[in-house]
C-alpha cells in the first residue's frame, strides 16, 4: 500500500508513538515500510486481502493474487523500517487510522502559514 511520503512519514511516527486504549498502552502496530525516493512516496506491507476493502484517498493497495511480496527493494528505494525488524504487516484498520490522523497534522499545519 503506497501513500505520499509525507502522510506516510506522519503515519510511521504516529504508528510507532502506539497509542492508548481502555487497558492501557498499545504497542507500536507498523510492519516494514520502504521508502520509494524517485515516487517519494512511502510503502506499507499490509495482510493479504487489504486491497480488496481499500479506499483511503490519495493512497493506492495492490491486490498480489497471491504472489505476496518482494521484499527487496528496487533501485532508488531503501526500507525506512526493514523486515526483521517490524511486525510482518501493518494492520489496515490501525493504518486507516494513523493515514486520517496524518492528513489532519498536515492539513492543519499547512493552514497555519
Amino acid at each position: 500500500m503506497t501513500v505520499p511520503a509525507r502522510q506516510g512519514l506522519e503515519a510511521v511516527d504516529i504508528l510507532r508513538r502506539g497509542a492508548v486504549d481502555a487497558t492501557g498502552p498499545v504497542p507500536p502496530a507498523v510492519g516494514p515500510v520502504l521508502h520509494d525516493d524517485g515516487g517519494d512516496t512511502l510503502g506499507f506491507l499490509v495482510p493479504p486481502g487489504t486491497a480488496d476493502a481499500w479506499d483511503v484517498p490519495g493512497s493506492t493497495c495492490t491486490q498480489s493474487d497471491g504472489r505476496g511480496a518482494d521484499l527487496a527493494p528496487e533501485e532508488g528505494s531503501d526500507w525506512l523500517l526493514p523486515p526483521g525488524e517490524a511486525d510482518l504487516a501493518t494492520d489496515p484498520a490501525v493504518l486507516r487510522a494513523a493515514l486520517g490522523e496524518a492528513a489532519r497534522l498536515i492539513e492543519a499545519a499547512d493552514n497555519c502559514r
